[in-house]
């Protein structure tokens, strides 16, 4: 910057660098404000260490720039923390709890004392019209399903909690006679002539019985159940070929209590089915036996090579 000086006589004074400093800076101070910067000033206490040389004022100024110009300011509603997301609404007071399912008392292929006691309550309000066998089969679901029909009670053939506890509460404790009911004595048949010496079960198809005999006197008689059609029982003179009092046929899975051989495969033995069904089933080439007590006590009368004959 030139230097300006008055002239007094001959003699040029000079203005102070000083002062000619201030009026830089005051005029520097207005442009940035023009500008629209804003200055800052900093009173350094140690003086002007860190200007310039030359300068010497012991002042330093700093611009600083207004936060709006920033690109990355954003208005203070933006600065807001995200929503939380509203917690699932709680299920109303109202609402119960399923009730729990009913558990099974009794179901298909079930036996014993409290089947038998089932199809006598059963018996009493006339939804199962047999004998009880003790035996839980086809015929007893049907007439479980029957009595839960008629009281709202889902379908399902299953005797559960609510099934039973309803059918207690409708009927009375079965007597002896109610869970046993008396055979009906039917005339025995008249045997075949090949029966009446010997030791000999002596089996008729016509009359479906099956008669235990010793040199031609009868000892006992129950119901039996022959083959189908497609699996006839054989008719014929045999013997007993052995016995097995808890088999299990290796060809059906199915158990075949009491079994007493005389043909190949085909024996005289208990049927759970039988005493469930009655003759609505067939077995498949054997002779069945419903009733569980006489045919475990023919089971241990009969002997290895006693006969067997099967006639129409």
């Amino acid at each position: 910057m030139p230097s300006t000086s008055t002239r007094t006589g001959t003699r040029r004074t000079r203005r102070p660098r000083t002062a000619t400093l201030r009026v830089a800076l005051a005029t520097g101070a207005v442009l940035a404000v023009t500008a629209g910067c804003s200055a800052q000033v900093v009173t350094d206490p140690a003086g002007a260490a860190d200007d310039k040389p030359g300068t010497g004022t012991g002042v330093r100024i700093e611009p600083t720039e207004p936060a709006s110009s920033s690109p990355s300011a954003e208005p203070a509603a933006a600065s807001k923390p995200p929503a939380t997301p509203s917690a699932k609404p709680s299920k109303s007071a109202s609402e119960k709890p399923a009730p729990p399912k009913p558990k099974t008392v009794m179901a298909s292929g079930a036996e014993g004392d409290q089947v038998r006691e089932l199809q006598a309550r059963l018996r009493q309000i006339a939804h199962f019209n047999r004998a009880p066998t003790g035996y839980y089969g086809s015929v007893t679901a049907t007439a479980v399903s029957s009595f839960q029909a008629k009281r709202g009670l889902p379908r399902t053939g299953t005797t559960d909690t609510v099934t039973w506890q309803k059918l207690l509460g409708m009927t009375k404790k079965p007597t002896a006679a109610e869970l046993r009911p008396p055979a009906a004595v039917k005339p025995a048949p008249k045997p075949d002539p090949r029966c009446m010496t010997g030791r000999v079960l002596c089996i008729s198809k016509n009359s479906r019985s099956l008669s235990w005999m010793i040199d031609g006197k009868v000892l006992s008689t129950m119901d039996v159940r022959f083959g189908s059609q497609y699996t006839p029982t054989r008719e014929g003179t045999f013997k007993v070929g052995w016995k097995s009092r808890d088999h299990v046929s290796t060809l059906y899975d199915t158990p075949m209590p009491y079994a007493m051989f005389f043909s190949g495969g085909q024996a005289v033995h208990y049927s759970a089915d039988f005493a469930a069904r009655g003759y609505s089933g067939a077995s498949h080439g054997c002779v069945n036996v419903r009733d569980k007590k006489k045919i475990a006590a023919l089971f241990d009368e009969v002997r290895t090579g006693d006969k067997v004959v099967v006639y129409k």
